[in-house]
């Protein structure tokens, strides 16, 4: 407890204010990872025990996964932003939100309906993805590289 009060004295008003503003926003976040995942706990529950639910449909694989990585991608989010809060970092950090894009662009390959989408798309698609994984991994191994 001591530390903290020590960092919180440390602390430009500016940098508290970020702080009070991640904390805020992690709540808030929070509250709707919950809703969320309530929500499919409901609609997947009913399907589950009436024997209705078939992973193996392409369609309701599509949409039960895509409401998996919504909340997973949500969930990441969110751990980015309180890591942010307890570090005194920058609140925007690069390689989470490429991390984030590359979530939400494996999301979108789950639900994407291959037979209908044109296939210029999902090359750009796969371009997009690619690049992402590229610099993702530039940004960790130049992370890695740099002393402590």
């Amino acid at each position: 407890m001591g530390n903290v009060r020590a960092r919180w004295a440390l602390m430009t008003l500016y940098e508290r204010f970020e702080q009070i503003v991640a904390i805020a926003l992690s709540l808030i976040i929070a509250i709707l990872i919950l809703i969320a995942l309530v929500q499919l706990y409901e609609r997947v529950l009913p399907l589950v025990l009436g024997g209705a639910l078939d992973p193996l449909d392409h369609e309701v694989f599509q949409a039960l996964f895509g409401s998996i990585f919504t909340v997973l991608i949500a969930m990441e989010f969110k751990h980015s932003i309180v890591k942010a809060a307890i570090r005194r970092d920058s609140i925007i950090q690069v390689r989470t939100v490429v991390l984030i894009a590359l979530l939400a662009m494996s999301r979108k390959f789950v639900i994407l309906d291959a037979s209908v989408t044109p296939a210029p798309t999902i090359a750009a698609l796969a371009a997009v993805t690619l690049v992402l994984g590229a610099v993702y991994w530039l940004l960790q191994d130049q992370e890695r590289r740099r002393p402590e």
